[in-house]
């Protein structure tokens, strides 16, 4: 698929020469979505014959590899308001766009569209880098109208994909954030959480930081399969553990909840995550808003013939009859039989367990507002 891209002032467009030039369905190693679907925003769209795609088969029979492109993201700001009323934040800050985590259900893969890209293979390989965010929120935080309200990072990416090892940018919010003991919530699947351990711990000692690990599954396959560019599931474990030890409180989000794939696993990874030092827990089901259906429902024939239609079946069940609602309040939970037995099993195991503790990391009266040195612009002068 190929889509004009329409100019985006938040992005620079001489990184973005060659974005649409993009494969479609093909075996691609190491990636989620296998496929690019149309964008909902184009009036125009390219599908390459399937005979095309036989020769690549043939021609590739270990698959194909796509490489990670990386773009510089010039917003000019970095706090975003959140409107969900079935949210428990209100802001959010997101150093990236797109994830290379590549989680095939991955809720936040819509967002690429807004940029003529693919929800599909595009996400998880065209990021958008806000290499400016440390700065910007630095100069945000000295506004007047800031409260120290607190903010969850990240709502549409992995503020700890594995770009942030080199790039560092959620390393350089939370240093602003610890001078100013700024409140954060953090939610990640991946170990690296643990390198700022450092820095979570400085806010935890004013109450004013909390990670949230997701971990979907115990079984290393499935973890690949699902999540191929994410930590594995022992190294979440080690991740809640070193945070844990360093007085950061861990929330486990077991999620999201797969009706037929991993759903009998709820009860093993609270127990696991418990284990490692946990003190509270949550839940979602799978969410498939737009064409991330596409992209689940290629992936789960293609990973579980044997049981696609009866994942798919129960999903329905757990959806009104459909694969998704986006009602609030039901979206995240999902109503009927199915989604209330997935709720129970949720309650009693998180009370058995006493993952129970309230919500922590969100005081902002220890909030100090900054002196902004300069302004980003000017520092990209130097």
């Amino acid at each position: 698929m190929v889509n004009p891209r329409p100019a985006n002032p938040g992005t620079d467009p001489d990184d973005a020469e060659g974005f649409a030039d993009r494969t479609t369905h093909g075996m691609v190693r190491g990636r989620g979505a296998q496929l690019n679907p149309p964008n909902r925003f184009e009036p125009v769209s390219l599908h390459v014959l399937p005979e095309a795609m036989e020769e690549v088969a043939i021609e590739h029979p270990d698959g194909v590899g796509v490489a990670t492109r990386v773009l510089r993201d010039r917003s000019k700001s970095v706090i975003n308001p959140v409107e969900s009323p079935d949210l428990n934040f209100s802001w959010t800050l997101n150093p990236y766009r797109g994830c290379e985590h590549g989680c095939v259900y991955c809720y936040a893969r819509p967002t690429h569209e807004t940029f003529g890209l693919s929800c599909g293979l595009d996400f998880e390989t065209r990021l958008f880098a806000k290499t400016d965010a440390p700065a910007l929120l630095e100069r945000e935080l000295a506004r007047p109208s800031w409260k120290g309200e607190p903010i969850m990072m990240s709502g549409i990416t992995d503020p700890y994909q594995p770009v942030e090892r080199s790039l560092r940018i959620t390393r350089g919010c939370l240093e602003v954030m610890a001078r100013c003991r700024q409140p954060v919530g953090i939610v990640t699947k991946n170990a690296l959480v643990a390198r700022d351990a450092d820095l979570l711990s400085e806010l935890a000692r004013h109450d004013a930081a909390s990670v949230c690990v997701s971990i979907t599954t115990l079984d290393n396959r499935l973890a690949h399969t699902m999540e191929p560019r994410a930590s594995s599931p022992s190294e979440r474990l080690d991740a809640i553990r070193a945070l844990a030890r360093a007085g950061v409180p861990v929330t486990v989000m077991v999620a999201p909840m797969i009706p037929a794939i991993n759903d009998h696993e709820m009860p093993a990874i609270m127990k696991a995550a418990k284990e490692a030092g946990a003190t509270a827990a949550a839940y979602t089901l799978l969410r498939l808003p737009y064409q991330i259906k596409d992209l689940y429902l290629d992936w789960l024939s293609r990973e579980f013939p044997d049981r696609a239609a009866k994942a798919e079946n129960q999903l329905r069940e757990a959806r009104g009859g459909e694969l998704y609602q986006s009602k609030w309040f039901e979206r995240h939970r999902g109503t009927g039989p199915r989604a209330e037995q997935i709720r129970q099993t949720f309650t009693v195991f998180k009370r058995t367990l006493g993952l129970e503790r309230a919500r922590a990391g969100q005081n902002s009266g220890a909030f100090l507002r900054p002196e902004v040195r300069n302004d980003p612009e000017q520092m990209r002068l130097f």
